[in-house]
């Protein structure tokens, strides 16, 4: 949710600072706070190497293995972006926050379910 994304964007600004990277914490961006979903990620970032770092954010109250939502978009982006895009889950949110981060093929490390449809007008 959105308390997880704006936790995991000032962790992101943090880390680049202290690494001596000002210049590019003052460039990570909360792209679905400032232009909504639908870009399949939430934080645009870097590592301190300047690598572009595209973070989607699942964050569960529940333990690391609580099942989490992810759209069908956020599957293509993590693909066509493989090298960039990472999932970091953040479980045990109301408590003690614990983090860890998943790299494409995301099928290599969890089962997907498809759970919604689209309904259209004929």
């Amino acid at each position: 949710g959105r308390a997880g994304e704006e936790r995991v964007l000032r962790h992101e600004r943090a880390t680049l600072r202290s690494s001596g990277r000002d210049d590019l914490a003052r460039k990570v961006r909360w792209v679905s706070d400032e232009d909504g979903d639908g870009a399949g990620y939430d934080i645009a970032s870097f590592t301190p190497e300047g690598r572009t770092r595209l973070i989607e954010v699942k964050t569960t109250n529940g333990w690391e293995r609580t099942p989490f939502h992810i759209s069908r978009n956020e599957l293509a982006v993590a693909e066509d972006r493989r090298s960039d895009w990472c999932l970091l889950r953040l479980w045990n949110f109301g408590r003690d926050p614990q983090a860890f981060e998943l790299y494409p093929p995301l099928d290599a490390h969890v089962s997907l379910t498809a759970t919604a449809f689209e309904a259209s007008f004929h």
